[in-house]
C-alpha cells in the first residue's frame, strides 16, 4: 500500500531501457512444465505477477530460480494437478497453468479466476478449446475440473474467438495443451499478439511443431515430449508505449532503447497524430514533442490494433491536447475508472457507454488520487509528472505488477519522484 509522490513539471529527456514483456513472460513460465529438462527464460522482468507465478510454479512441484536477469525453471519434481483458489485469486494469469497440467497429467483442477476492477474476463473459450482436444470439463465449488480421455488429448480443430475479437490467454493455454496431443490441431481465431508469438517461438525451441505465428490459424502438430532450453523473452511494448506517451506529454526529447517498434505501430501511429516527431533506428525510438499536442480519435481493438493496455496513458495526454479526443473501449467497455481519477487533477473527460470525450484543458494540477489497476496506475503518473504541484498515488501495488522500477527509470530521465512505504503515509491514531 505504498504511495508514490510527484513533483510535476520537470522536463523529461535522456535514454530509457525497455525490460522484458510481463503478459509475454507468464505463459512462458507456464510452458516451462510442458518440458522434462530445465529452461532458462532471459529478461524475465521482477515484477510481483512474476513472483505469483513462481510461487504457482513451485506450489505445483518445479523449481523455480531468480538468476541475474532471468529464470531457471526445473520441472523435474512437477507432481501436483491442482492450482489453488490462494494463488489463483493473486493473479488471473494463473489460468495458464491449466493447459500444461492437462497435456502433461491428463487431468487437471484450477480454480476460477473470477473478474477483476476491469470488467469480468470469462474463460469459456479455454474450456472450449481444450474440450475440442477430446478433454470433459465440470465446474464445481468454484474449480475447473478438466479429464483428458484414456489415450490422452487428441487434436482437433476449434474457434477462439468471441464477441471482442481473440482471446490472448485462450489462445496460449489451448496452444500449450495441443503440443502434447496426439494428432493435428488447428485453432481458427487465434490472437496475433507478439506474446502469443512469443510463446511460439518458445515452444518451438522446445520441440513444438507449431505454424501460423502472427496470423489467426495456427496449426499444431503434437510431439511426444518437449525439453527445456534458453530463450529470451520479447520487450514490453506496453511499457515501451508508456515512456513513449510520458515524453509526448511533457514536451520532452526521449529515447526508448530495447523495445520492438514493429510490435507496437497502432500506438506510434496515434503519437504521430498528436504532433510527435518519432526517429526509429533498429531497436530504439526517439520521440521528440516540442509543440501543442493535437486531439484524436482511437478505438482499441486485438493485436494489430490500438492496445486496450495503451488505452488509460492516451487518455491521460489527451486532456492537455488542444481539442476535443475521443477512444472507444471495444475490448474492456468497464476500463475507464481512472477517469474519475484523472478529473481530479483537472482533466475534462467525460464517459458515455463505452466511449471517452476528452475535452483538452490548458493544465492538470497535482491532487491525491487512487490507483485502480496496473495501466490506469501508469495514466495517473502521467498525469503527475505534467501537473502543476504534487500528486500523491495510492495504491500503488498495482504498478508493480507490471513494471520493473518505473519511478527509478522515470528520475533518471528528469522525474522528481518518490515512494513512501505504507508506514510513513498511514494517518496517526486520535
Amino acid at each position: 500500500m505504498d504511495t508514490i509522490r510527484i513533483e510535476g513539471g520537470h522536463p523529461l529527456s535522456g535514454e530509457v531501457e525497455t525490460s522484458g514483456a510481463k503478459n509475454a513472460s507468464l505463459p512462458l513460465m507456464a510452458a516451462a512444465l510442458l518440458a522434462d529438462s530445465p529452461s532458462r527464460l532471459d529478461r524475465i522482468p521482477h515484477l510481483r505477477d512474476i513472483v505469483t507465478m513462481g510461487e504457482m510454479l513451485e506450489r505445483l512441484g518445479a523449481r523455480v530460480t531468480r538468476t541475474d536477469g532471468g529464470l531457471d525453471i526445473a520441472p523435474a519434481g512437477f507432481a501436483d494437478a491442482e492450482a489453488p483458489y490462494d494463488l489463483v485469486c493473486k493473479m488471473r494469469a494463473s489460468i495458464y497453468v491449466l493447459g500444461p497440467l492437462l497435456a502433461r497429467f491428463g487431468h487437471a483442477r484450477v480454480s476460477l479466476p473470477g473478474g477483476c476492477a476491469i470488467g469480468n474476463r470469462p474463460i469459456d473459450l479455454h474450456l472450449r478449446g481444450f474440450e475440442a482436444l477430446g478433454a470433459r470439463i465440470t465446474i464445481e465449488h468454484g474449480y475447473v475440473d478438466a479429464q483428458a480421455p484414456a489415450g490422452g488429448l487428441t487434436g482437433g480443430e476449434c474457434v477462439l474467438e468471441g464477441p471482442s475479437g481473440s482471446s490472448v490467454g485462450a489462445t496460449c493455454n489451448v496452444l500449450m495443451a495441443a503440443t502434447l496431443a496426439r494428432g493435428k490441431t488447428v485453432l481458427h481465431g487465434a490472437a496475433r499478439e507478439p506474446e502469443v508469438g512469443d510463446l511460439i517461438g518458445y515452444l518451438n525451441a522446445m520441440g513444438a511443431r507449431i505454424s501460423g505465428a502472427g496470423t489467426g490459424t495456427l496449426e499444431i502438430e503434437g510431439v511426444q515430449r518437449l525439453g527445456g532450453c534458453v530463450y529470451r523473452v520479447i520487450p514490453d511494448r506496453i511499457e515501451a508505449g508508456t515512456f513513449l506517451v510520458a515524453a509526448a506529454m511533457m514536451r520532452s526529447e526521449v529515447t526508448v532503447r530495447n523495445c520492438r517498434p514493429d510490435h507496437m505501430q497502432a500506438s506510434l501511429d496515434k503519437l504521430k497524430e498528436m504532433g510527435a516527431r518519432l526517429e526509429i533506428s533498429g531497436d530504439s525510438i526517439r520521440v521528440v514533442a516540442d509543440g501543442p499536442l493535437r486531439p484524436i480519435a482511437a478505438r482499441t481493438l486485438p493485436y494489430p490494433g490500438f492496445a486496450t493496455d495503451m488505452q488509460a496513458q492516451f487518455l491521460a495526454a489527451l486532456s492537455l491536447a488542444a481539442g476535443e479526443s475521443t477512444i472507444t473501449e471495444t475490448i474492456y467497455p468497464d476500463r475507464f475508472i481512472h477517469v474519475a481519477e484523472l478529473n481530479r487533477m483537472g482533466a475534462d473527460i467525460r464517459v458515455t457507454n463505452a466511449t471517452a470525450t476528452v475535452r483538452g484543458v490548458a493544465k492538470l494540477t497535482g491532487a491525491t488520487v487512487m490507483a485502480s489497476d496496473l495501466r490506469a496506475s501508469a495514466a495517473l503518473i502521467l498525469a503527475g509528472l505534467a501537473a502543476e504541484g504534487q500528486t500523491e498515488i495510492l495504491r500503488v501495488y498495482h504498478l508493480d505488477r507490471g513494471y520493473e522500477r518505473l519511478e527509478e527509470k522515470f528520475r533518471a530521465l528528469g522525474a522528481v519522484m518518490e515512494r513512501v512505504p505504507s508506514s510513513k503515509t498511514e494517518p496517526s491514531g486520535p
